[in-house]
Formats: structure tokens, C-alpha cells, sequence
């Protein structure tokens, strides 16, 4: 990476473009630069999807002007940037992933919107801006022309340098997507409240519940390049072994970002007593034969949806006859719980189907005294099981997460929604309450499961599931 006191755009704009640049150079730098305009683009492949998701959210709030921001970069350290991610609110509005854009719907009259597209447009070369200011084109490389864009995503596209001052002006209830373009809620500060912004977010958290074809699309191509994340840590485990759990986690971000954007959350690498800890993200502990590797991760997509998939795997290749026993009442659990994921089912009936089994499989081991139905009322069994059975998934791996109560966790499933099945058992290493044995021993199996017509499909289902299959897998991938 080029020295930062070398680096002469960030100089230059403190003190306009050109100062301290010759004459010269700065004429030489306006010309001389071949046509670049791409011309007859065809359409993102989600154009029509987006389109119609937009049409909804107009039919929602007729009158109202909506602003919908991609956000901004932020800053990581000094002068480096963290990598973009746009919000989620717009990228699946538009399908565009680039910084600074903002959304706007204008109402048309009582009923309907005109949506346009606000983008940096091309860097200008008359005025310098292309190598002069850091994030001109010449140093962070070619955007679209706001022509290009409008091919791209089938609407009016404009240059967002002027959206801030015409929302100042705008009239009318308007209502913002907060949290993400500190200057857009700026200019809209006394024309929006949070209770309204609120209840856009809300809206469109719950517009996802229920995912188009494209959509599922995704999330395939998310499991099954996870999958072969997985089949890529296992050929390593060895040296794993040699290293520690940071080689089980870069060996699979190659493969997100070979493959997709980027892993969809960071990902969980835990071997041995780590498995016990539900969100151990240091990956940082020794992996050692004889231990358990719990890894939970996802790819995600270059449209941003992800998959979150668990897997524990014995690092030897062979569960222990303790750790089979764990596994195995573990995946019985999550067989109960995905038997529950139908249309028209409760959507915490999958989480209490699989917490009876493992409440069960505790008492039967003598680890908590029943009956079961004693611990599941007091919620007894939550001491080893700690975490709820699954949650939405889609371009966030906890997706529709702000949809209220009553559409959601009180909801009924429907075909379309897109959920995860994931019960765990976890014995923390200072447990005194369970024999030595279980100390340090963390189980967690988790698919992504579609709701469909006539029941459910496991999205990520070519990974083995039962400890057998999990065994015979990896003797194979290690052959």
C-alpha cells in the first residue's frame, strides 16, 4: 500500500484540488483518456425482483417520500478504510453495493412513487477530482456513469452530491432508514421522527421474511460454496493441528471470497473447550486430535446472502465414545426440530420440539432431575443448551431482525421463509455440576431450511449430518 505522505490526494484536498501542481501537469492530466462508457448493459439478473420489491414499499406508505441509504465507508485505523458492505434495506431495494448511494421514492400523488437512484457519477477529469482526491477513480478504480447505472438497475439514476440539499427542501412526510448516512438524517432531521423511521425499517425487515425465487436462488449458491468450504477445512486438519484454529478460519475465507463477497459473519472456529463458548470468534486455541472442532460459518454471495452452517467434527476423524453419544442426541434434536418446519407450523415450534429432546437425553444422563416436563417449564435444560434453535436467514445471517414481535417469533411459517435449525449441548470446562468427563465438550449441528409447500428442503443438506456419515465423509476427503 502506497506511504500515506506520499499519497498526494489526501493532501490536496485541504487546500483545493490543484495546489501545488504545476501548470503542466495539471493540462497534461485532462486529456489524453480513451471513451470508457459501456453501452447496451443488460440488467442485474434480480432488476425485476427489485422493481417489484420497490412497488410494495409504495403501496405501504403512499404520499410519503422514503429515503433509503447504502451508508458510508468507516474508517478502521487512521487513514484504511473497513471494506464497503451496503445495508441491507438498500441493496435489496436496488441491488447496488456501492458506497454513498442513497434511494430516495418520491410520491407521485396519493398513490405511487418515482424512484431514483442517487450515485457518485464518473470521477471529472477537467476538474482533478480523478487523481487528485482519494477516492477519485484513479486510486480506488473505475465506477459507473450514472447512464450505466440506470441499464444496470432500471431506474432514474442521479448524482447523490446534491440529494442532501434537495431533501432540505423537500415538503411532505418523509421517512428515513436511520444508522447508516449520518449527512442524509442530518438534512431530514426536522422533517422525520423515529417512531416513523421505525416503522419503515420495521417494514422492510418484515418484507424479507418471505424470500422470491430469486432469492432462494442465493441462498443455494451460499450453502453449497460453503459446503465445499467445509470439505476444504477438513483436507487441512492437519495442519491445523500444527498451527492452531487461525488456519481452519483462513481456509475457509478463501473460499468465500474465492467463491462469493465474503464469509456472511465472522466465523466460529472452536476446537476442544472454545466449542463451548456460543459466539468464540478469536480463533485463536490449539486444535488437537482426540478434540472436537465446532466450526460455524458461511459464505456469502456477491448479492449478499449468506449461509450459516455448524458442523462439530472430530478432529482424529473418529468421535470418542462420550463425544458420539453428545453428537448423536444432538442430531436427534435437530431432526425433531426440522420435522417441525412446515407451512402453517408455529415458528417456535421447531425450538421446542428440539429443546424436549435434549431436555430429555440431560435427565436421562442424570445430568438434571426430572421430569421433562419439570425442566422444561423452569427452562432447567437452558444451563447446557443456551441458545435458541435457528432464527431467519438471508442477506443478514440474523435476517429481519427488527420485524415485529407478533410477524416473527409469534409468527407462522410460510412457504418462502428461509430459517436455520441449530441445537447445541455445551459443557463448560469448570462445570462441577457434570461428571469430568463432559467438561469442555461443545456439539452444535446447524442447516439452513427452506419452507416449502409441502414441508421443508435442507439447503445445505449435502453436508453429512449423523456421526456415522460424518465419519465415513471425512476418512474420504482425508484419503
Amino acid at each position: 500500500m502506497a506511504d500515506a505522505a506520499e499519497e498526494q490526494p489526501i493532501k490536496q484536498r485541504k487546500n483545493g484540488l490543484y495546489a501545488g501542481v504545476s501548470d503542466e501537469l495539471a493540462a497534461n492530466m485532462k486529456s489524453g483518456w480513451a471513451d470508457t462508457e459501456l453501452r447496451d448493459l443488460e440488467p442485474i439478473p434480480q432488476a425485476a425482483e427489485t422493481a417489484a420489491r420497490r412497488a410494495r414499499l409504495s403501496e405501504r406508505f403512499p404520499g410519503e417520500r422514503l429515503v433509503v441509504p447504502a451508508g458510508n465507508l468507516k474508517t478502521r485505523s487512521n487513514d484504511t478504510e473497513y471494506p464497503f458492505r451496503a445495508s441491507v434495506e438498500y441493496a435489496y431495494l436496488t441491488g447496488n453495493l456501492v458506497e454513498d448511494g442513497v434511494l430516495v421514492l418520491e410520491p407521485t400523488g396519493e398513490t405511487g412513487h418515482r424512484a431514483t437512484l442517487h450515485l457518485l457519477p464518473r470521477s471529472d477529469r477537467e476538474n482533478g477530482e480523478f487523481w487528485l482526491d482519494g477516492q477519485g477513480e484513479l486510486w480506488v478504480g473505475r465506477r459507473n456513469s450514472l447512464a450505466e447505472s440506470e441499464q444496470l438497475y432500471g431506474l432514474p439514476c442521479a448524482d447523490v452530491r446534491t440529494v442532501a440539499d434537495d431533501l432540505r427542501k423537500a415538503t411532505g412526510p418523509v421517512r428515513v432508514v436511520r444508522g447508516y448516512d449520518a449527512g442524509i438524517e442530518a438534512a431530514l432531521a426536522d422533517k422525520v421522527t423515529l417512531e416513523r423511521d421505525e416503522e419503515l425499517r420495521g417494514f422492510l425487515s418484515e418484507m424479507r421474511l418471505v424470500k422470491d425465487d430469486f432469492e432462494v436462488g442465493e441462498l443455494q449458491k451460499a450453502c453449497d460454496s460453503t459446503v465445499r468450504g467445509f470439505e476444504d477445512v477438513v483436507r487441512v486438519l492437519d495442519k491445523a493441528e500444527a498451527t492452531s484454529e487461525r488456519y481452519i478460519e483462513g481456509t475457509f475465507f478463501l473460499r468465500a471470497r474465492v467463491e462469493g463477497n465474503d464469509v456472511g459473519y465472522g466465523s466460529i472456529c472452536a476446537a476442544g473447550p472454545d466449542a463451548t463458548h456460543l459466539h468464540w470468534m478469536r480463533n485463536d486455541g490449539p486444535v488437537r486430535s482426540g478434540e472436537l472442532l465446532l466450526l460455524d460459518a458461511g459464505v456469502e454471495t456477491h448479492t449478499l446472502y449468506t449461509a450459516d452452517v455448524t458442523r462439530t467434527l472430530p478432529v482424529s476423524g473418529r468421535f470418542t465414545d462420550l463425544q458420539r453419544k453428545i453428537y448423536d442426541a444432538v442430531y436427534e434434536a435437530q431432526e425433531a426440530g426440522i420435522a417441525a418446519v412446515r407451512p402453517g407450523a408455529k415458528y417456535l415450534d421447531f425450538h421446542e420440539a428440539a429443546q424436549r429432546v435434549l431436555a430429555a437425553k440431560l435427565v436421562e444422563w442424570g445430568l438434571i432431575e426430572g421430569p421433562v416436563e419439570r425442566v422444561l417449564e423452569l427452562g432447567l435444560q437452558r444451563r447446557f443448551t443456551l441458545h435458541g434453535t435457528g432464527h431467519m436467514l438471508g442477506m443478514d445471517v440474523h435476517d429481519c431482525a427488527v420485524a415485529r414481535r407478533e410477524t416473527y417469533a409469534e409468527g407462522t411459517l410460510e412457504p418462502g421463509m428461509c430459517l436455520t435449525v441449530e441445537p447445541g449441548l455445551y459443557f463448560q470446562a469448570d462445570d462441577t455440576t457434570v461428571p469430568e468427563e463432559y467438561r469442555g465438550i461443545g456439539v452444535r449441528i446447524e442447516d439452513d431450511i427452506l419452507v416449502t409447500e409441502d414441508g421443508n428442503r435442507n439447503l445445505s443438506g449435502a453436508l453429512p449430518r449423523t456421526s456415522q456419515d460424518v465419519e465415513l465423509w471425512m476418512a474420504k476427503l482425508k484419503a
